[in-house]
Parts: structure tokens; sequence; C-alpha cells
């Protein structure tokens, strides 16, 4: 069992910056690809962006330039540095990890989530 645990969301003004995190811990032999995910009220949840464990990385169109997704593969951390917030970023942000155990099975685990709110 893996678990994911977030930190960092909170209320920031327009224009604003956020970093959140996520620590995963558990029977992890590897961690392959990285995400974070956001879901705003009365909306689906959508991809933000997501690092591979080749840091390759994709991002949505809406955040290109603004957000920027990390990882510490020592510390099986994924970050995403939000800058330049907007009120439509306010969202519960969910982190998303693939994860290959020390059994070698592959699953898949999301974090609780954070909730980000962007306004003044």
């Amino acid at each position: 069992q893996v678990q994911l645990v977030e930190s960092g969301g909170g209320l920031v003004q327009p224009g604003g910056s956020l970093r959140l995190s996520c620590a995963a811990s558990g029977s992890i032999f590897s961690i392959n690809d990285m995400g974070w995910f956001r879901q705003a009220p009365g909306k689906q949840r959508e991809l933000v962006a997501r690092i591979t464990s080749g840091d390759s990385t994709n991002y949505a169109d809406s955040v290109k330039g603004r957000f920027t997704i990390s990882r510490d593969n020592a510390g099986n951390t994924v970050y995403l540095r939000m800058n330049n917030l907007k009120p439509e970023d306010t969202a519960v942000y969910y982190c998303h990890c693939v994860v290959t155990h020390t059994s070698r099975s592959t699953s898949a685990y999301w974090g609780q989530g954070t909730q980000v709110t962007v306004s003044s």
C-alpha cells in the first residue's frame, strides 16, 4: 500500500504564487508517472501537469508558462509551482502517482486533495 500526502494549498490573491507538494510513502520500488489534477465545483477532474520518470513533462494549455512540475526521486515527492495564479485556477488539487511496488506489481494512487483558492 502507498500513501500520498499533499501540502501547500491555501488562499492567495490573483497574481500570487503557491507551491504544492506530494510525498509518497509505503511499499515503493519506483514511481513512474507523477502528476497533478484539479477539480473545480461542478466540473470534471482535469489534468494540470504530469512528469514521467525520465522527467518529461506535459501541461494543460491553461497553465502553460505559469505552472512548473518537478520531482525529487530520492524523496518520492512531486511538486507543483504555481505562479501568476488566476481565479479560474481555484479548485481542489489532487496528486496522482503510478507506483511499482516492491512486489513489482503496479498501481495508481490519488492524494486526498488540497484546496487552492485564488481570490481578492
